[in-house]
């Protein structure tokens, strides 16, 4: 038997907390002292003070946690949980880093404000063009809702392009469409590459040809897309100050990508635009 400091110890946890873990019947010593009041436990007991910390440090309350063990899950139902809610946690944590890294993208491009010049925009046609795609559709337009669609969409679209033996002619293409029928922010997002061959109903992918645009307001972004805001604002600046509307999404058009540095990805935004 151990006295309640030496349990602590043990357990590399403090007294107070093993005082607490009794008031609520999550812990409770082996014996008190009738007399004296002093709390003894056992060695095994450090085994349920483990699975107390484990499922606190996961983020479980302590009302969760007792009703987990008294449910007495066995080691490996234990860990299968804890598993799970580990996942969680790194799911939790990839969304709050990416959460921080558009805060701070914008936080830059409001730095930026007054000094964006829309020197940088150049008016042109933009021929029709011959692409294979996969489409899928995201809850909204924003970044964090679009990232994770379309990053597998191009995965799987190489993948087949070069199951197909396809080759691609020009660059990717990313372009959206609304899609009100899922819901009225849901968009639909086209991941495509040019191509240069002819429709087959062999593909596991659309081959299709995106037409033309008579009148396109253009910008090349450098950097990552995590920052395209700040083209993208120098954009909408040029289509007020010389009084155009937008029609549509902007394509999205990758000059160069480079997987390990998207400091030095290149891409070039167009939309079409009206008087």
């Amino acid at each position: 038997m151990f006295s309640i400091g030496d349990f602590a110890k043990l357990g590399r946890v403090s007294v107070r907390m093993l005082r607490h873990y009794d008031s609520l019947g999550l812990l409770v010593p082996a014996q008190v002292d009738a007399g004296t009041g002093y709390r003894s436990y056992r060695a095994e007991q450090l085994r349920r003070l483990n699975r107390i910390l484990a499922l606190k440090d996961l983020g479980f309350t302590l009302q969760q946690v007792q009703s987990i063990l008294d449910e007495k899950l066995g080691a490996e139902e234990l860990r299968g949980m804890l598993r799970m809610r580990r996942a969680q946690l790194q799911e939790q944590m990839a969304a709050d880093v990416a959460r921080l890294t558009s805060v701070e993208a914008r936080l830059r491009t409001i730095e930026r404000e007054g000094r964006m010049s829309t020197d940088d925009v150049v008016v042109k046609q933009v021929p029709r063009v011959r692409v294979a795609e996969l489409s899928a559709v995201a809850a909204s337009y924003e970044g964090s809702d679009i990232g994770p669609v379309i990053q597998p969409l191009y995965q799987q679209l190489f993948q087949r392009l070069g199951a197909a033996g396809v080759q691609m002619a020009g660059p990717s293409i990313a372009y959206y469409e609304s899609a009100p029928a899922e819901s009225p922010e849901a968009v639909t997002v086209h991941a495509a590459v040019t191509v240069a061959v002819e429709p087959d109903p062999g593909y596991d992918f659309a081959v299709l040809d995106l037409p033309e645009l008579p009148n396109a307001a253009t910008i090349v972004h450098h950097g990552s897309m995590d920052e395209a805001d700040r083209s993208m604002h120098t954009l909408a600046q040029w289509i007020d100050d010389n009084g155009y509307k937008m029609e549509g999404y902007a394509r999205e058009v990758c000059l160069e990508f480079d997987p390990d540095d998207p400091s030095k990805w290149v891409h070039e935004f167009q939309v079409s635009i009206v008087p």
